[in-house]
């Protein structure tokens, strides 16, 4: 096998076994988004396994004594001539080097939004306690127990009496 397509299988073989698919499965909630993630990773499996059973053999060795004896050794050795001056180029990455950078941005970015995204999440869960907690108190609550909670609310209800508005 040529180092290319070696190389190649063995970046495939090591992605396939650092994706942690069941870890990302338990993180999708919707049921368009479970069709996508098991579409993406069939269609990785199988590329994945195209690029194990295709590129990770090596071509048959041609056995030129069995066609010179069945078509003459002038014409297998022309062949055997050509054969052998065909040079396959090695592969030259240019694309990952002109990527990596935004794709390394964008990972950076990402992980930004990931820690915003937590943050937020928890500010919400804390007031969705407290929505919680509230509506469980709420019809027991008096108004100085509510406006302890709210002072900028007793604040607004205070300067309204002063100033003598009642809302309409």
């Amino acid at each position: 096998m040529s180092g290319a397509g070696k190389k190649v299988v063995d970046v495939a073989f090591k992605a396939s076994k650092s994706i942690d698919w069941d870890g990302m499965a338990k993180m999708i909630v919707s049921d368009e988004a479970r069709k996508e993630f098991s579409s993406l990773r069939r269609a990785f499996e199988e590329v994945n396994s195209t690029l194990q059973t295709k590129f990770s053999q090596e071509p048959e060795p041609i056995d030129w004594e069995y066609y010179r004896k069945g078509l003459g050794s002038r014409i297998v050795d022309s062949y055997k001539e050509y054969y052998d001056s065909v040079e396959i180029p090695k592969f030259v990455d240019k694309t990952t080097p002109e990527y990596k950078p935004k794709f390394d941005a964008l990972l950076v970015e990402l992980k930004e939004a990931e820690q915003k995204s937590l943050k937020e999440s928890e500010r919400l869960e804390k007031e969705i306690a407290d929505v919680q907690e509230l509506k469980k108190k709420l019809s027991t609550m008096t108004a100085d127990e509510y406006f302890e909670k709210h002072p900028e609310l007793k604040q607004k209800f205070d300067d309204e009496i002063r100033n003598d508005y009642w809302g309409y």
